[in-house]
């Protein structure tokens, strides 16, 4: 399993220095526009229900808590907070999406 030996909140994003010693960033709009919750996605058809032109340009992750020790759960600046991101969803965004800058 992918588990993060780091992660820290920048200015710009989230970096995770995964155990293989990748290190990514997911910026925060991306990351924000990727929840999986039930207030951002239809539950039944998978549809997304979150409008990305409505999160704010300047969103950050306020705080964020570990979920057992498979995910990563974040407090936004827009109030949102019931997300939580799996470490395999975050580890599969940075292997696919060209938005999370890895080195």
């Amino acid at each position: 399993m992918d588990i993060p030996i780091e992660v820290q909140l920048l200015n710009d994003g989230l970096k995770i220095l995964w155990a293989d010693e990748k290190q990514c960033v997911y910026p925060y709009k991306y990351l924000r526009s990727q929840c999986g919750c039930a207030s951002c996605v239809e539950e039944m058809t998978g549809k997304k229900l979150l409008n990305i032109s409505s999160i704010p340009e300047d969103i950050i992750i306020v705080d964020y808590f570990e979920v057992g020790k498979y995910a990563l759960q974040f407090l936004w600046s827009d109030g949102h907070s019931t997300g939580i991101y799996p470490y395999k969803i975050l580890r599969k965004m940075s292997q696919t999406d060209k938005s999370v800058l890895c080195g």
